[in-house]
């Protein structure tokens, strides 16, 4: 595998993650990885309100995935830049080639992925 193309696609995909959070969150300056989903504003328009509290209910899931993921990648990308990268974090065998191409900031090996 080229290190240089798997470095530029989580690049690519770190991006990527970031601009879906800030569609929606903001970084929270406290926490290094961390991002809040903006709380509605209520005004005197109860049924918006509701509204607006269901939605950010709704979002609350898709941001928790997405900061995984953002925080997978940067990992990965740490990886990359100690020479490390591509070994599971469990067993510290090599992570299957076929593994990374499909998700190549896979942190386990298939074995360890399963028993996680």
């Amino acid at each position: 595998m080229n290190s240089k193309i798997i470095k530029e696609n989580l690049e690519q995909e770190k991006a990527a993650l970031e601009k879906q959070l800030e569609s929606f969150a903001s970084k929270d300056p406290n926490l290094k990885g961390d991002w809040d989903s903006k709380f509605p504003k209520f005004d005197d328009d109860i049924e918006g309100a509701a509204d607006e509290v269901a939605e950010y209910a709704t979002r609350l899931p898709v941001e928790f995935s997405l900061e995984t993921r953002l925080h997978d990648v940067n990992l990965a990308l740490e990886k990359i830049a100690k020479g490390k990268y591509g070994k599971c974090d469990k067993c510290g065998q090599e992570i299957e080639k076929e593994r990374l191409e499909v998700h190549p900031a896979a942190r386990f090996c298939m074995k360890c992925q399963m028993s996680v």
